[in-house]
């Protein structure tokens, strides 16, 4: 007990309150990776989340589809920073940001002066201004949706299964909306549970023949690939059994399903995969959001018009050397992340004034499922199991500790050898409708 309380004594020793004292706000990818830039410089930091632990997203497709469990894609945030004293985390929501007197509000009703504010709050799910689809198509950005929607799909097979199911048609009939990889992850990660994981739980249904539709409103999925590897993804989708619909606008959703390009899908589970918004923090910061409702930002994540406001990752509009935005990736968010964080440590203990912010691109993947996945290295491209191999082993040492890294490959290992999912829970209550 003594050796713990002089330990503590000593870390507490070391922060002086007359170092200079930054802000971040939200632990994503970006947050995290400045602030661990910064643990053990001699700076006070504070990190704040409305959420205790740091979320791989990425991953969260596979909660959703039983693949892997919360806590194989989420870490506590204080657990990550523990080892840095000089670092204090904070459990809260920033309600009002004061950029002239350097303070932050928190829904706590504490009021935080800092040095330097650095906004990395990511980004939301958009319904493109039909937010009254949130409640019957949900999202996967959260634990909390990725639940639902796991909840819903296995609920799905459950009443399917009864011999009253008068609508077993409707509810095995899986709709996501949106082609890009979180649609086309999300797609073919359920057909594989489908297909694979749940054909021998069941006596009165075939799971195998359940109806998986990934609805796209462009003219085609995966816009932002090159068409040769876009091909190739919608070519091992329907072998896995999922019917690909382009140029299919949504026009409406229902509890009784999907009315898309004039055409009604009836379905029981429709799930959203079709658009993010960045949040608030143009808002919370008095500021004009720039494209997309992101933060104007310079080269050095200097927001503009603002003095020692930085902003990053999904929520910074930052452009590339040739005039483009930068996209919502989680490398382009770790990479800003790295590079604020070496930035503000040389200019707030040396001096030093940074070079400007330069993304090297490392790749844009998809997985469509077993052996089946694409790679964009620009100028080159990988797929089929090569890319799969590869964005399992990217996706594993991305994960942030060990312990992490080491339940996923062992999850993977067990699902790939025995094609079994073992987080099939049911743990939120789905109400349907009376009549279906």
């Amino acid at each position: 007990m003594t050796n713990q309380g002089t330990r503590g004594s000593m870390a507490k020793d070391f922060v002086d309150p007359n170092w200079p004292h930054i802000v971040i706000v939200g632990a994503g990818f970006g947050g995290l990776a400045a602030a661990r830039q910064l643990g053990g410089a001699p700076v006070r930091v504070t990190v704040i989340d409305r959420n205790n632990y740091h979320l791989f997203v990425p991953l969260l497709y596979q909660v959703a589809t039983a693949a892997l469990s919360p806590a194989d894609v989420a870490e506590p945030i204080r657990h990550v920073l523990g080892p840095y004293s000089n670092i204090r985390v904070v459990l809260g929501e920033v309600t009002g940001v004061d950029t002239g007197a350097r303070q932050v509000a928190l829904s706590t009703g504490e009021t935080l002066s800092y040095d330097r504010l650095v906004m990395a709050t990511g980004s939301t799910s958009s319904y493109f201004g039909h937010d009254e689809w949130r409640a019957v198509a949900p999202a996967c950005k959260s634990i909390e949706e990725a639940r639902v929607i796991r909840s819903r799909i296995l609920s799905a097979f459950e009443e399917a299964e009864r011999d009253s199911a008068a609508d077993r048609e409707a509810l095995m009939t899986f709709v996501v909306v949106g082609g890009g990889p979180t649609g086309v992850e999300l797609a073919g990660s359920i057909a594989e549970l489908a297909r694979y994981a749940l054909t021998s739980d069941f006596r009165r249904i075939r799971p195998e023949t359940a109806k998986i539709i990934l609805i796209e409103g462009g003219p085609r999925i995966l816009g932002a690939f090159p068409d040769d590897l876009a091909t190739y993804a919608e070519r091992a989708l329907r072998q896995l059994g999922v019917r690909v619909m382009t140029d299919m606008p949504v026009e409406s959703i229902t509890a009784e399903g999907l009315t898309a390009g004039g055409q009604f899908i009836p379905a029981c589970t429709v799930l959203w995969g079709a658009g993010v918004a960045p949040t608030g923090a143009a808002k919370l910061l008095g500021i004009e959001p720039g494209p997309g409702g992101r933060v104007p930002v310079r080269s050095d994540l200097t927001v503009e018009g603002l003095e020692n406001v930085y902003s990053l990752g999904d929520v910074a509009a930052c452009l590339d050397e040739d005039g483009r935005p930068l996209p919502g990736l989680a490398q382009v968010a770790q990479q800003q992340g790295n590079y604020l964080g070496k930035a503000l440590r040389a200019e707030l203990t040396k001096g030093q004034k940074s070079k400007p912010f330069r993304f090297h691109n490392r790749g844009n993947a998809a997985i469509i499922g077993r052996h089946a996945a694409i790679f964009d290295f620009g100028r080159f491209h990988m797929k089929g199991y090569p890319a799969w191999m590869l964005w399992a082993i990217v996706h594993v040492v991305l994960l942030v500790n060990f312990a992490q890294r080491i339940r996923v490959s062992l999850q993977w290992l067990w699902r790939y050898l025995t094609y079994r999912r073992g987080a099939r829970i049911i743990t939120t209550p789905v109400v349907r409708q009376a009549g279906r």
